[in-house]
């Protein structure tokens, strides 16, 4: 294959591994903030191999579910017009927000997205640590209103490839922070760093894919804090590089749990309800995290 034959998708490749490179060299020489560990960048490697493969195989499957929603569309949406395109991007960071929101707070569609929260590195390359068991479990529903309303579905698959896009710069502790009225508007690594972060005053906070708005007027958003650093990863960590176990460990653990319950609300809530909810209501879930935490700086002699 010639560099002039190469296609978008393939220089998009090229260019995030050219900066995920470029990150490391420069973390390296001490240059800007940062960690890279190559056993954790290889498996983020793994991960998005794997997670490739699954879009490919299902790509059918949700072009072809988009397709009959469409038929059923509300109204005519050109393509063509400007205006359009500018209300889908709105439309569409409100439609991953929920997504976004429903993947931390859900343990079934948590199973599928914890992969993209397990490394404890914080770099270019977690960027690329995606899952592979998204699109089984559905995380397209958010977007099926719009097909609903009328925006063709490839309007919606481009859109979406775009805000993607965006994000991948987030992945980074070597950009401090953006101009004031730009971190205030839109999803910056500051922003981004808080939402892989997993302390208690950070956990489940930073849904936006673009934009900040929706966590602002939903009550979700949180601002890093200089007195007190991310700490990347899970709550509990699974200490793996197996991009098998990565992908699948959940999966495992939400078994086990419900081979364990002992009536059928209990099962449903294992896998239905917020990640680590427990029976007696003290499970490491992110409100019983985040409520100890406030506790604990209420308490005399505590700064908050």
């Amino acid at each position: 294959m010639s560099i002039r034959s190469l296609g978008s998708a393939e220089w998009l490749v090229i260019a995030r591994f050219a900066l995920m490179g470029l990150e490391m060299l420069l973390v390296k020489a001490h240059l800007v903030r940062g960690h890279y560990e190559w056993r954790d960048t290889l498996a983020s490697i793994g991960m998005r191999a794997g997670n490739y493969l699954s879009n490919v195989l299902l790509a059918g499957a949700v072009v072809a579910v988009f397709a009959v929603l469409y038929e059923h569309r509300l109204f005519e949406i050109s393509s063509a017009s400007p205006w359009a395109w500018a209300a889908l991007v709105v439309l569409d960071d409100f439609a991953y927000y929920w997504f976004h929101r429903a993947s931390h707070e859900c343990r079934f569609w948590w199973a599928a997205h914890v992969n993209h929260h397990s490394s404890q590195h914080y770099n270019l390359s977690t960027a690329i640590r995606q899952p592979w068991t998204g699109v089984l479990v559905g995380t397209w529903a958010p977007w099926f209103p719009l097909v609903l309303l009328g925006f063709p579905p490839e309007m919606i698959f481009v859109q979406s490839g775009f805000s993607l896009l965006y994000q991948f710069w987030l992945h980074t502790e070597s950009i401090r922070r953006m101009p004031r009225w730009f971190e205030y508007l839109f999803n910056t690594p500051s922003h981004h760093r808080v939402h892989h972060a997993a302390n208690p005053r950070y956990v489940d906070r930073n849904y936006g894919g673009t934009l900040m708005v929706w966590d602002r007027l939903f009550g979700t958003f949180a601002a890093e804090s200089d007195q007190e650093p991310c700490r990347y990863g899970l709550i509990k960590n699974i200490d793996t590089y197996n991009p098998i176990k990565i992908a699948f460990h959940e999966w495992a653990a939400i078994v086990r749990d419900v081979r364990s319950a002992r009536s059928l609300r209990e099962a449903f809530r294992y896998v239905f309800g917020p990640p680590g909810w427990q029976p007696d209501g003290r499970g490491p879930t992110a409100d019983n995290l985040r409520a100890s935490w406030l506790a604990a700086q209420s308490r005399p002699g505590v700064s908050t």
